[in-house]
């Protein structure tokens, strides 16, 4: 039986982190994947990720359940099966958030979580390849975070027609405000993916004192009483085990880790006796208060330009992809989205609640994966703190079942009202004068639907994840309602057991999910070597 001092569950965004810090420092680490090793072509193009999200080799290929939100459909929830989990197949973009959502998290009792607490471990991670304010961003970081090389006139248009209703333009959403509009940042660099696997990862995989498994799906973490000391998995079709003198971190997704742990008899004792698992540790929380972005996309037709729907067809697409093995300014180095429009939806508001988000490009029934076969656009809206939280339950002790997931979308009556004003102020940017020259008109939701119980329709039949789940195994003191991990990650009750990656978020951030479970990688890192909390970027 292998021994290591720590293994790692899941090769995805936190544990890569994770992995580079504990064996940098000298600890033996064993990850274990249960997708395959990074090699397909389509991760390491950035615009690959509407072939990547779809590959069941690489993504766990989950289903929400259905809900009056979502219009009582079931919404695809995939997460990321390979080396650099999510960030392997994700859209790339990077935004930390508020510095109100991670003050929130402290006054909710998570000690060294505000905002002052969090910044140097942001400013550690990145490598901002712009100009910056070093107050607030970091130049030495494993991660290089780019701005778009590649523009196009319709991206200004949009730009301009936020300001026009009232939006600043931002240099910099990761600085000292988020407000306003501009370019997203990107996780690409070379005109390549850069994913944690190809940051943290492999750095370090040659050295001696790491292992990583790739096909490796745990199936159950092994407790002796209260301590846990390995985990079971499965690889090949053979059934093994890895043992940890030290501690089990599991990485697996705001999905895999609540259900491993009720596979495992972690959690709520109702949950776990349905599905028929035996109770080794009650933990009411495991699964619940799971959080998502929901999103519908507003699309329209355009005239007098072309779009990324003609640049990918037949000799341009050639064209286009010679740009990229190049490393030139290719539309095959985008992002998922190009743009944004960060607002609120009350004047009296001291931050930014909803997100736009912009691309010069028209997809099918505004879905990802399916470019229209007209030149258009396509702009997302959601609200940024949803109120609305749901679930993840196994119904079996088979490792194989696909659990229960319900994120509830749009349950809450503010998720419902922000929405509204996010999606009529999409509207506004689009129809506004700086987009008057190109815009045609609008395919969805279509100029018909004008009532708020319309666009509500709207919103509930067309929208869908948009891949940020997060919470369900949420981070607070063992006091408080649901809550799994203390502010250092450790799951209350069990010994040699820590919890790191979106799952233990206890509230969404205003972003994209990728940069904070960077970080929460990080910060786990530290809690788990014994080190003093970053007070500057090292």
């Amino acid at each position: 039986m292998d021994v290591f001092d720590y293994v790692i569950i899941g090769g995805g965004s936190a544990g890569c982190v994770i992995a580079n810090r504990l064996v940098t420092a000298g600890a033996s680490v064993c990850v274990l994947e249960a997708g395959p090793v990074d090699s397909n072509f389509f991760i390491h193009m950035p615009v690959g990720f509407v072939k990547t999200l779809f590959n069941p080799s690489l993504i766990w290929q989950f289903y929400s359940e259905p809900s009056e939100g979502s219009g009582g459909r079931k919404l695809y929830a995939p997460q990321g099966k390979t080396l650099g989990g999510s960030s392997s197949v994700n859209g790339m973009v990077y935004v930390r958030g508020q510095a109100n959502d991670y003050n929130a998290w402290a006054q909710s009792g998570n000690r060294g979580w505000g905002y002052a607490d969090v910044l140097p471990y942001f400013r550690r991670i990145e490598s901002r390849m712009a100009p910056h304010d070093p107050n607030y961003r970091g130049s030495k970081g494993l991660l290089p975070v780019t701005d778009p090389d590649w523009r196009h006139p319709l991206c200004e248009a949009f730009i301009a027609g936020a300001q026009s209703i009232g939006l600043p333009r931002n240099a910099d959403y990761n600085g000292a405000t988020q407000e306003g509009t501009g370019y997203y940042q990107r996780t690409i660099a070379g005109s390549r993916r850069i994913s944690a696997a190809r940051a943290y990862l492999y750095p370090v995989m040659k050295k001696p004192n790491i292992r990583v498994l790739t096909d490796a799906q745990a199936s159950s973490l092994i407790l002796d009483g209260k301590r846990v000391v390995g985990v079971s998995y499965r690889r090949g079709g053979v059934a093994s085990e890895v043992r940890a003198r030290r501690e089990v971190i599991v990485s697996a997704g705001a999905i895999n880790t609540p259900r491993l742990l009720q596979l495992s008899g972690i959690g709520n004792p109702d949950v776990l006796t349905r599905a028929g698992v035996t109770v080794r540790h009650a933990l009411n929380g495991v699964g619940e208060n799971l959080s998502d972005h929901y999103s519908p996309r507003l699309v329209a037709s355009v005239k007098n330009i072309g779009t990324i729907n003609g640049l990918v067809k037949g000799p341009r697409l050639m064209s286009e992809f010679l740009r990229w093995s190049l490393r030139k300014p290719s539309v095959l180095a985008l992002s998922a989205a190009v743009c944004y429009a960060f607002g609120r939806s009350d004047p009296a508001l001291d931050a930014p609640d909803y997100t736009i988000i912009f691309t010069p490009a028209s997809y099918k029934d505004g879905q990802l994966g399916v470019l229209d076969d007209y030149p258009g656009i396509t702009a997302g809206a959601w609200q940024m703190r949803p109120e609305s939280t749901g679930y993840v339950h196994i119904t079996s002790a088979d490792v194989n079942t696909a659990p229960t997931i319900q994120p509830n979308y749009l349950a809450a009556e503010k998720d419902r009202r922000v929405l509204l004003h996010a999606i009529r102020s999409a509207r506004r940017i689009l129809q506004s004068q700086p987009m008057a020259a190109y815009y045609d008109a609008e395919r969805l939701p279509g100029a018909s639907l004008q009532t708020d119980d319309e666009l509500l329709d709207f919103a509930r039949r067309y929208g869908s994840s948009t891949y940020h789940l997060a919470g369900s195994c949420r981070m607070g003191p063992s006091t408080a309602r649901n809550t799994v991990v203390d502010d250092q990650l450790r799951v209350h009750g069990l010994e040699n057991l820590r919890i790191a990656d979106s799952s233990v978020i206890p509230a969404m951030v205003s972003a994209n999910t990728y940069a904070t479970a960077l970080l929460i990688g990080e910060k786990a890192a530290d809690f788990i070597l014994g080190r003093e909390a970053l007070a500057d970027a090292a």
